[in-house]
């Protein structure tokens, strides 16, 4: 027998006691061999990269909780909007999306070039793995070939990109944009040239929107708090005007603005007025007060010259005639959160963002359709139907969404009382376990969504609750260091503990059963891999015990089948989910750099090589394979968006 440790760079082999050890932030991770491999593994064995690659499929979500004007109708019948770092064309008509990938972090802003194919988008600064700064910049790029036309503003950004827009009157030569600088720098680009033409201090205050004036190529009108400016552009100087209110209230906030047909400016703002400003001027011709109760987020004029105005508070789309005279209104549900975003769609056809992430088709009088939801609040928990096209997922919004993996639309979504932070369908399908963030733990029916059952363990965030692959157990793991273990019966409707594992010294973050239900693998905050005894809770110290069990499931990111996902000189944080696909043959990982990897299976070598891919923004907390394989699902921690890709 072998008795040579051979060394690679953080990671050992003892031959004799048939373990690897590797390193992380300097502490050790000891993963013992199975009996069957300990004769040939090497650390330097080369492994392949995976035969399968991931193609995006579907974007789940819409970013208008903090975005605007991030809405519009393309020639093709496409909407496009973004989520994360993609921007999604979808065609509602046929149920097909398209993506724009050139962004590596959180799209901000978004417009449409007068051609109706060209399109802009501006992002945030974001981090790299090696910590660089990935500097704010605009892309253009081509709505039908979704080729990248050119990158603007490397290097001259700050924070991020908040507001652009293409002129009009000039055949769109010209763009503009503002920053998230502390005076948040409005600039004028030849996009064509990449070349800045003028640039000046906008605002101390936020600014909501920075649009050239549709009949005159030197004039921009931004708005935000407490200002309206309209600037005028000579050579490479932008001059100041300020709306002026004269004797009408003065708003906290202005909104929004769009132009009417014959030029004059419309304006809404947090008080609920929309004001006419004349055209090419600074004064306010025209006043409709108290449009909406609250504030007015946009307004949208009509091909047709009539326009509508969407309300913060109200959550009402109102239709006014020429002459602003309302002609007709209709209000979004209080599930969908006030109106963030208008678009004209076909003819009668409107389209509507909303600030709880959700896309409406609306038509007056009162036909409203959700096309697309999201989550609202930070994503964790995600599970995947033992038998069926669909997954689960919840959120610190409160809010369980089941959802069918070929409609991408929720088959139901429940409202619990805690944020969600971990979900696990029993082997039935019958029945979905939810963990909170408070140790409040429920069971709901996946039928009727009917809550079946409700615990409390601790206070802490249950962080994972996972059924035994032969339905009899559940077990829940805690923030608080222990992992609880229920028996369970009537296929998932009774509860009662049995047992506590006590012995980790930091909060259990992984855990996987084994296939014959008898054993327990959980991972903990400061490294430590440990097993344990279903049935009582006991801690199984005698690795000959667990050595060669098989596991029906590899999320613990640290385990010896799983541990090649970790990179360089890793931080044990890095990596935050891994999951093996069903087949046994592919391993996917969620890391804090917001990339999905996909790896071969086993993955017991250092360092495996894998295939990365982006489309979250910063770290990506889950991911699961469906029950066949097809697809594999990542959600966002913060991004809050849920991707469904393609496994080819």
């Amino acid at each position: 027998m072998k008795r040579s440790s051979s060394k690679s760079k953080e990671c050992t082999f003892n031959a004799e006691d048939a373990y690897v050890r590797m390193f992380l932030r300097g502490r050790p991770v000891t993963m013992h061999i199975p009996d069957q491999q300990k004769e040939s593994y090497s650390l330097d064995q080369k492994v392949a990269l995976p035969d399968h690659k991931l193609k995006l499929q579907w974007v789940y979500g819409y970013r208008g909780r903090d975005c605007r004007s991030n809405l519009y109708l393309l020639p093709t019948g496409e909407i496009v909007y973004f989520n994360a770092s993609v921007v999604v064309l979808y065609n509602t008509e046929e149920q097909q999306q398209r993506h724009y990938l050139g962004h590596n972090d959180d799209v901000k802003c978004l417009t449409v070039h007068p051609d109706m194919v060209t399109i802009a988008t501006g992002q945030v600064a974001g981090n790299s793995k090696d910590g660089k700064l990935l500097a704010p910049h605009v892309r253009v790029w081509d709505s039908v070939s979704l080729n990248t036309l050119h990158v603007i503003g490397m290097g001259v950004f700050d924070r991020a990109v908040t507001c652009v827009s293409f002129s009009k009157s000039n055949g769109g030569t010209f763009l503009c944009a503002v920053d998230d600088a502390n005076d948040h720098i409005l600039s004028v680009w030849n996009w064509q040239k990449e070349k800045q033409l003028a640039d000046v201090k906008c605002s101390n205050d936020s600014v909501f929107a920075a649009v050239f004036h549709p009949m005159d190529t030197n004039l921009i009108v931004t708005c935000g708090k407490s200002h309206l400016n309209f600037w005028t552009m000579e050579g490479n100087t932008l001059t100041k005007r300020q709306g002026l209110f004269e004797k009408h209230e003065k708003p906290k906030y202005v909104l929004c603005v769009a132009f009417a047909e014959n030029g004059d400016a419309i304006t809404g703002d947090s008080s609920g007025n929309l004001y006419i400003w004349a055209k090419g001027g600074n004064r306010i011709s025209q006043v409709v007060s108290g449009a909406h109760e609250g504030g007015i987020f946009s307004v949208c004029v009509l091909k047709d010259g009539t326009m509508v105005s969407g309300g913060g508070k109200d959550r009402k789309v109102v239709l006014w005639d020429h002459d602003y005279r309302k002609k007709a209104e209709m209000e979004v549900g209080d599930s969908f959160g006030p109106v963030r975003a208008l678009a004209e769609g076909k003819p009668g056809e409107l389209f509507v963002g909303t600030t709880k992430n959700a896309i409406i088709r609306a038509a007056f009088p009162d036909t409203l359709t959700p096309i697309v939801q999201g989550h609202t609040d930070e994503l964790w928990g995600l599970d995947v139907h033992p038998s069926m096209e669909q997954f689960v997922t919840c959120s610190q919004d409160k809010q369980v969404h089941l959802w069918d993996t070929h409609s991408h639309q929720p088959l139901w979504s429940k409202t619990i009382e805690d944020p969600g932070r971990s979900a696990g369908f029993h082997p039935s399908g019958a029945v979905v376990a939810v963990g909170t963030m408070t140790g409040r733990w429920l069971v709901l029916d996946t039928d009727t969504r009917d809550l079946v059952s409700m615990h409390t363990d601790g206070n802490e965030i249950i962080s994972n609750v996972k059924y035994s692959p032969d339905g009899n157990f559940l077990a829940v793991a805690s923030h608080d260091n222990f992992v609880y273990i229920y028996a369970v019966t009537e296929s998932g409707r009774k509860y009662s503990r049995v047992g506590k594992c006590t012995g980790h010294s930091s909060f259990v973050t992984h855990l996987d059963w084994s296939k014959d239900s008898q054993y327990l693998m959980t991972n903990s905050g400061d490294y430590e891999i440990l097993f344990w005894e279903a049935s009582n809770g006991k801690h199984v110290t005698n690795m000959d015990t667990v050595r060669n069990l098989e596991w029906a499931s590899s999320t613990c990111t640290l385990s010896f089948n799983t541990f090649g996902i970790w990179p360089d000189g890793a931080d044990g944080t890095d990596i935050n989910a891994v999951c093996r696909s069903h087949d046994g043959s592919l391993l996917a990982s969620a890391d804090d750099f917001g990339k999905v990897h996909l790896f071969s299976f086993p993955c017991s070598q250092p360092r495996a090589p894998s295939h990365e891919y982006g489309g979250h923004s910063s770290h990506v907390t889950n991911v699961a394979f469906l029950h066949d394989d097809s697809n594999l699902i990542s959600t966002g921690g913060k991004d809050t968006s849920i991707l469904q890709w393609v496994v080819a």
